[in-house]
């Protein structure tokens, strides 16, 4: 399905931005803009000028109708909530959705006053009936037949009109589809010694998709989870990274940690398993002190049969000292390797 809402504001004081603005959006693409500065329509995309009269008349229709009703009402609702001095913000978000076979779907209609939730309005134009499931304002017999009219016969055509005119303008950009890009992420945290795990999914769109990560194939509780968010990508795809921190006592009882997904334009559900026994920092150091016990050993066998080596020359009387002579080739390389190896795993131990 695709749906064309308007985003509009009002504000009440005095602040640099107009007093009435509205943004026109076709999904999540941005269509159009219209304020009280010029009180015109601004495309935001490459509309056809044929359609540009018809665009300014249909919304000085409803924007004007917009503006007039929610400068009513901020009158009733600053006595309602006692709000008179200082900035209030009005805004309400309206539009109408067309059905995947063609077909008019509901008209929504959500009012909200500072932030805060105020009224909700749904029709539905098969059934021509209408839902008010949060009212601030009380609506009589009379108002409720003016407002399914008003609905019915103004707001729900010209919206449908324009929905499916620009669904055919901007078909290439809303009805791409590009397949997530998927990194996993550890990051080992020095202070508590556990890890931080992150699933990212990226350049997808549409923007919907189901993002989860599982403990042993149990869904981790949202509560434990950082990010979730849908964020947009400066080329008009969309990004979700979702993080859990495993302390280092979990990292010791070895679960399994895998992150799925489901998106629009994927034909399966995609399942990537975290490797987290390598970033388990106790079995790094507990392997660490192995190798360099090790090669600490290892020292200790060349250095006796150095030792050895030494005193058998003397005994043959080749030499004056133990330390006399030239090392065999095999022997010297192995000492030079050994040293190496030795500082190199000292370092990564003290890292």
């Amino acid at each position: 399905s695709h749906s064309l809402m308007a985003l509009a504001t009002y504000i009440v004081g005095q602040t640099p931005f107009p007093e009435f603005s509205v943004l026109v959006m076709l999904d999540d693409l941005q269509i159009m803009y219209y304020d009280s500065t010029t009180w015109k329509v601004v495309h935001r995309t490459n509309s056809d000028s044929k359609y540009y009269d018809e665009d300014q008349s249909d919304a000085g229709v409803i924007f004007q109708d917009i503006y007039n009703d929610m400068k009513t009402r901020d009158i009733y609702v600053k006595e309602l909530l006692n709000h008179t001095d200082g900035v209030h913000v009005h805004q309400r978000l309206a539009g109408c959705e067309l059905l995947n076979d063609d077909k008019p779907g509901q008209i929504y209609f959500w009012d909200a006053f500072d932030g805060r939730n105020m009224e909700e309005i749904i029709y539905d134009l098969e059934k021509k009936d209408i839902q008010m499931k949060k009212t601030w304002i009380p609506w009589d017999q009379m108002e409720q037949l003016q407002i399914k009219f008003l609905f019915e016969n103004v707001y729900h055509p010209i919206c449908i009109k324009v929905l499916r005119r620009y669904l055919n303008m901007e078909k290439n950009n809303v009805m791409r589809k590009v397949k997530p890009r998927v990194r996993l992420m550890k990051k080992t945290l020095t202070d508590s010694q556990g890890l931080q795990i992150s699933c990212l999914a990226t350049g997808f769109y549409p923007r919907h998709i189901n993002l989860t990560l599982f403990r042993d194939d149990q869904p981790v509780d949202d509560d434990q989870i950082t990010g979730g968010e849908i964020l947009p990508n400066g080329d008009g795809t969309y990004q979700m990274r979702k993080s859990l921190v495993i302390s280092a006592e979990e990292l010791r009882e070895r679960h399994k940690y895998n992150c799925t997904m489901k998106h629009l334009n994927l034909d399966n559900k995609l399942d990537i398993t975290f490797d987290v026994a390598e970033s388990d920092p106790g079995s790094f150091s507990l392997s660490a002190v192995i190798s360099v016990l090790v090669l600490l050993c290892v020292a200790v066998l060349i250095v006796t049969a150095l030792i050895i080596w030494r005193r058998k020359r003397r005994a043959a009387g080749r030499g004056p000292g133990m330390f006399a002579g030239p090392l065999p080739g095999d022997l010297l390389r192995a000492l030079n390797n050994l040293n190496i190896t030795l500082l190199t795993s000292t370092q990564h131990t003290r890292k």
